[in-house]
């Protein structure tokens, strides 16, 4: 069976459940509120989180560009986008639920790279905009050891090249015996310690 479908497929399935639990419990007054991610407020970080990690994935595993439509997209103007995201989400999941996917490139406009290392970045981008999503609104994100360890997999292999683009900040320093998504979210300039907050 095709490796990176049977090792990265079941942990997109478990970050696309909880980053549908997370939205569902954004609130709409909470939408215009702030985030550590600055300049954005919760809206921004949304409608960003919900493009790349359900349309995006869903498009990249069909070899299709997204649309301007999309990408220029208000998704929280819909009052039940949290159940629009959820069912997306479904669809995207079982876009990769096929190993020959995982097989070859995808064009991404400007470069092209293989699905099987593109795969377990917009899963990264599920659970660390996931955490985003659930801090700036009082949440918990919650995956299993293994999630996070492909998470963190990725943040310390793509870190430098998300750094160039302003997607990390400086690695955070936290104690030895953190979580290991913590310590995903802290080699990727976030700060662990704001979920506890």
């Amino acid at each position: 069976m095709n490796e990176p479908y049977k090792n990265v497929h079941p942990y997109m399935v478990e970050c696309a459940t909880e980053a549908a639990r997370v939205a569902r419990g954004v609130t709409a007054a909470q939408l215009s509120g702030p985030t550590h991610c600055p300049p954005w407020d919760v809206r921004a970080l949304v409608n960003h989180w919900v493009l790349y990690t359900s349309h995006g994935l869903e498009h990249r595993a069909l070899r299709r560009q997204l649309p301007d439509e999309l990408t220029t997209r208000d998704f929280t103007a819909d009052s039940d986008w949290a159940r629009a995201y959820a069912d997306q989400l479904d669809r995207a999941v079982a876009a990769w639920d096929d190993p020959a996917v995982w097989e070859g490139e995808v064009d991404l406009g400007m470069a092209k790279m293989p699905a099987a290392e593109l795969a377990p970045m917009i899963v990264k981008e599920m659970a660390v905009h996931g955490w985003d999503v659930a801090t700036a609104t009082g949440q918990r994100f919650r995956i299993s050891d293994g999630a996070a360890r492909l998470v963190l997999d990725v943040v310390d292999t793509h870190g430098d090249l998300y750094r160039q683009y302003d997607g990390f900040a400086d690695p955070v320093d936290v104690p030895d015996d953190v979580s290991v998504f913590d310590r995903a979210l802290a080699h990727s300039g976030r700060d662990p310690r704001l979920s506890q907050a």
